[in-house]
């Protein structure tokens, strides 16, 4: 089903979340026999779903409908491997993830940006460069719009700059990228791979079907991106620094964002310090994006005006406001280790980190030297509280908090005059939290009932 088959074939599509209804909605609209499954028992979408004559099959998973099905459709959120989709594909039934089913429908070229660490900034800033320069780009993936979803306006013009995962990853199988990045790699959705080499595999797969037309940028300061890219990637590479010169690709020096040509052709494109974000990992993700926008056909001038105007995501290392003269930032997204780690590495001190939530795998101790020197204590949240505590207590005090509310207090409480509280979790949202934005908007709003409180003296 290369050509993937669609009218009249009756496809189930599991997980609805919002990449599973979008690509429901696409598989209707192009004349499936769709039916939509999800554990959940109620689904406030149904009647909509239903509308469009898309079945809507809640509560445990029905072994014969899939068995019974000519396609089957996984939302990235939804484990590959499990028994009724394990007896699925031995009977023959194809099973896609959903980035795989839509990448095969569009007409546009693709620009798949991964990474532990980065990927929502770098996309954003890609697309914001390319439209810069007036080129046809389209941001979506894990970003927010599903792929499923930019299907319909796609083009043979078309830029899909696009936001992949792990999860998504894992399920491609023809996905065809003209330009692969991976931006660095490090443990993480180790509740759900079985081992950093496992996750390893599924970020490689963004290169498995490119060829030397193709092309792959990566993170030359990153060790593991760098070995696995030498790995796996076939295409010509193209480097990103943001520590040292580099024989050809994008790096800094000397306060300026260069890019340098294979032949020693050397162009300033920004100057530092019209980047308008905070932390040094964040400057590594403008120097990718430029890298990437540049190879795609940016000018120049495009790259910078767009990376001057670029003032950041929402969660991600996001200033919130000054209470009581301490600085309040939500990096929200910083669900791994690696992320929370560059998050405290991105201040100099005193700093009050606020760290835990669903632990998803790798070492927290692996935050004590960013730790050191800079965080006065650490607010413990959620089920990971006695994981930080067993990796940190002895390097750092630890606060233990029970809800945002007591945590957002009680970090205010340990930071000294001038200091810094950061929302770092180094964790996943779920044990609290709809999201990782929920967690973020949680977070901002205990931080303005905390400055109101403050303000009329309660």
């Amino acid at each position: 089903m290369s050509e993937l088959e669609i009218d009249g074939r009756r496809i189930v599509v599991v997980g609805a979340a919002r990449s599973g209804i979008a690509a429901a909605e696409l598989l209707a609209r192009r004349g499936g026999r769709v039916t939509l499954a999800d554990l959940k028992h109620e689904l406030p979408e149904a009647t909509r779903l239903e509308a469009l004559g898309i079945a809507c099959a809640l509560g445990p998973h029905d072994p014969r409908l899939f068995a019974a099905a000519d396609l089957i459709v996984l939302s990235p959120g939804v484990p590959s491997r499990q028994p009724p989709l394990d007896r699925a594909r031995r009977a023959g039934v194809p099973v896609l993830g959903e980035v795989e089913m839509a990448s095969r429908l569009l007409r546009g070229r693709i620009i798949a940006i991964t990474g532990t660490k980065g990927k929502s900034t770098t996309t954003t800033l890609v697309g914001e460069m390319l439209r810069s320069a007036g080129l046809p780009a389209r941001v979506s993936g894990n970003i927010g719009s599903p792929l499923s979803a930019e299907v319909e306006g796609s083009t043979p013009e078309s830029i899909h700059v696009v936001e992949v995962s792990s999860f998504q990853l894992e399920t491609t199988s023809t996905f065809h990228p003209w330009i692969a990045a991976l931006l660095n790699l490090s443990a993480d959705h180790l509740d759900r791979h079985a081992n950093l080499r496992e996750y390893s595999a599924a970020k490689a797969r963004v290169f498995a079907n490119q060829g030397p037309g193709d092309h792959v940028v990566v993170n030359a300061d990153d060790a593991p991106a760098m070995k696995l890219a030498a790995r796996k990637a076939r295409a010509p590479r193209r480097m990103f620094s943001v520590e040292r010169p580099l024989d050809e690709g994008v790096f800094v020096r000397e306060g300026w964002i260069v890019e340098r040509e294979a032949g020693g052709g050397e162009a300033p494109l920004l100057p530092v310090s019209e980047v308008r974000l905070i932390g040094r990992h964040l400057l590594s993700d403008v120097a990718a994006a430029a890298a990437i926008a540049r190879i795609a056909g940016a000018a120049g001038e495009a790259v910078r005006a767009a990376a001057g105007s670029f003032t950041g995501l929402e969660h991600a290392l996001e200033p919130v406001m000054t209470v009581a003269g301490i600085r309040f930032v939500n990096d929200s997204k910083a669900t791994n280790v690696e992320a929370a780690r560059r998050a405290i590495e991105s201040f100099d001190g005193p700093l009050v980190p606020i760290i835990g939530g669903r632990f998803k795998g790798g070492d927290l101790r692996d935050l004590v030297p960013a730790l050191a020197g800079r965080a006065k204590a650490v607010v413990a949240i959620g089920e990971a509280r006695p994981v930080v505590h067993q990796a940190l207590e002895g390097a750092v005090a630890i606060v233990e908090a029970v809800s945002m509310a007591e945590a957002v207090r009680a970090a205010l409480a340990a930071s000294p005059p001038g200091g810094t509280v950061l929302l770092a979790p180094a964790c996943s949202s779920f044990d609290m939290f709809r999201d990782y934005a929920d967690r973020g908007r949680a977070f901002k709003g205990e931080v303005a009932r905390l400055a109101e409180e403050l303000d009329s003296g309660s």
